[in-house]
């Protein structure tokens, strides 16, 4: 995406958070019991917080901060390969904002996604 216009590169991941939220929510998969299958919302933890992501696009990436951790999660506890490992992900400082109400989260400044604190 280096060569996308920033518009693209800061609506995209949202795009894509939102519908990954959108796949994952409630009345989705079913168990067999017909009972609906949960769903692991996009987290990750920094400094001792834990931040949500928001599909919000209106930010600007400040300094790298460091590295933040995606939990594992296993939605479908019966089905072995619907667990997602815990994960690391870049964390960067949002300008005029403290890093303990929010941060933004990718591998480069460009695929960043707001994440606010929980």
């Amino acid at each position: 995406m280096t060569g996308a216009p920033l518009t693209v590169r800061r609506v995209l991941p949202a795009v894509l958070l939102v519908l990954a939220a959108a796949g994952c929510g409630e009345g989705g998969a079913t168990e067999p019991d017909g009972i609906a299958a949960a769903s692991c919302a996009y987290l990750v933890t920094y400094a001792d917080r834990t931040y949500l992501g928001t599909a919000d696009t209106d930010f600007t990436v400040g300094k790298k901060l460091g590295t933040a951790t995606v939990p594992e999660c296993d939605d479908t506890p019966n089905d072995p390969e619907g667990a997602v490992p815990e994960g690391r992900v870049t964390a960067y400082a949002v300008e005029g904002t403290d890093p303990a109400v929010a941060i933004a989260v990718g591998d480069t400044p460009a695929e960043t996604t707001l994440m606010r604190v929980r």
